[in-house]
C-alpha cells in the first residue's frame, strides 16, 4: 500500500505526522469519493513529487475516471484562483474587488462530479493556498448543500497533513543531496 510506503518515508522526528497521515486518509469517515479526491487533489496542491508519486495509484485505483479528472481539475482550477483572489483580498485598494475577473472557471460550474465534491476538493486546497476569500466561498457553498463542519474539517486536515508531510519530505530529499 502507498500509504504505508509514505509514512514509512516521514523521519522519525515527525512522527506526529506520520501517525495523523495514517488516521486522516486510513480512518477518515469520508465516502471513499470524497476522501481520495480530496487525497489527489491535496497531492497536487502540496507540489511535492513524492506525495504525488506516492498517493495518486490509490486514489486512481478508488475513485471513477470523472472523479480522478474532477480532483486534478480542482487543484488545477484553485492553483489559478486563490492566487487572483487571495491577491486581490490582499490589496488594499477595494476597487480591485470590482473588477471583472475576466478569468475562465467553467469547471467550477461543470465538474463532471457532484457539485458538492468538487467543493470539498477546492476548499482543501483553497487551505494549501491559503486563499482566505475562497476558504469563505467554499465553505459557504458546502455548509448551504447541508455538509456538516465535521466533513469540512477532514477534508482540511487531510490537506494540512499532506502539505506537511510534503514540507518535510522535500526538505529532507534537499538536505540529502
Amino acid at each position: 500500500m502507498a500509504l504505508d510506503d509514505l509514512k514509512s518515508a516521514v523521519p522519525d522526528y515527525a512522527k506526529d505526522l506520520k501517525l495523523n497521515l495514517g488516521s486522516v486518509i486510513g480512518n477518515s469517515d469520508l465516502p471513499q469519493q470524497q476522501l481520495w479526491g480530496t487525497v489527489l487533489a491535496c497531492a497536487i496542491a502540496s507540489r511535492s513529487p513524492k506525495v504525488l508519486r506516492e498517493l495518486e495509484p490509490e486514489a486512481k485505483a478508488n475513485l471513477s475516471a470523472e472523479a480522478y479528472t474532477a480532483a486534478k481539475s480542482a487543484a488545477a482550477i484553485m492553483a489559478m484562483n486563490n492566487v487572483f483572489y487571495r491577491t486581490r483580498h490582499l490589496l488594499s485598494d477595494p476597487e480591485y474587488g470590482t473588477l471583472r475577473a475576466g478569468l475562465r472557471m467553467n469547471v467550477i460550474g461543470n465538474p463532471g462530479v457532484d457539485k458538492v465534491d468538487f467543493e470539498l476538493w477546492s476548499l482543501a486546497v483553497s487551505a494549501i493556498n491559503g486563499c482566505g476569500m475562497c476558504l469563505d466561498s467554499h465553505e459557504q457553498v458546502l455548509r448551504k448543500a447541508g455538509v456538516d463542519r465535521e466533513t469540512i474539517q477532514e477534508a482540511v486536515k487531510i490537506a494540512a497533513v499532506l502539505q506537511a508531510v510534503g514540507a518535510t519530505l522535500d526538505a529532507e530529499a534537499a538536505l540529502a543531496g
